[in-house]
């Protein structure tokens, strides 16, 4: 939901970051460190080491927003750049839950956790399909986030990252937080299939 605006501040201030010391890496190298270095925070969770999951996966989260930025200030966007990128960053959001679920496997975080990962996938194929069509058509808006045509929803990047946050500051918590994610996603899914009904009929 915030994506947009928070794009713009991220690019902001990473710029100055994404100059000399980063023109000879490849976006897409950055790409798959920030990968290592979200598994890393997955086996911290599987040893309870919370604190350090919760720094690696900032460290992810930083090294993700970087690479977009190191691509656009040394023009070296592609569109397989922007496809590595979604799919790795979906091999964290994916595993991270996971590892809370092996870590904590109380039934109330097992379902819960099934229903977080059932609403990915609803969620993935409303806006991946959308996306396919849009591009079939030929809409293109100004403010495109990804690679892909993705109209905004209520949880996007942002929101992901303040949850997230929260699965690792309160783990006690997890299924409450777990269901609460999971019930705004599918909310989120919903929206796009209401846009696409107004818009593709």
């Amino acid at each position: 939901m915030q994506d947009a605006f928070l794009r713009r501040q991220k690019d902001r201030l990473m710029s100055p970051m994404a100059g000399q010391a980063f023109a000879a890496i490849h976006p897409n190298t950055i790409s798959v460190i920030a990968l290592f270095i979200g598994l890393g925070s997955v086996v911290a969770i599987l040893a309870q080491m919370y604190w350090v999951g919760l720094i690696l996966w900032a460290l992810n989260r930083i090294m993700d927003g970087l690479d977009g930025v190191v691509a656009r200030v040394h023009q070296k966007q592609s569109d397989f750049g922007g496809y590595l990128d979604l799919f790795l960053d979906f091999i964290i959001y994916l595993t991270v839950p996971i590892a809370f679920m092996v870590t904590l496997p109380t039934m109330t975080n097992l379902w819960a956790g099934l229903f977080l990962i059932s609403s990915y996938v609803l969620n993935s194929i409303s806006w991946t399909t959308l996306a396919a069509l849009l591009e079939k058509r030929q809409r293109h808006t100004v403010n495109r986030l990804t690679s892909m045509e993705m109209p905004t929803g209520l949880i996007e990047g942002a929101e992901t990252i303040v949850f997230y946050t929260i699965f690792y500051l309160l783990p006690s918590y997890l299924a409450i937080f777990f269901t609460a994610m999971a019930i705004l996603v599918v909310f989120t899914a919903s929206q796009r299939v209401w846009w696409a009904y107004r818009h593709l009929n």
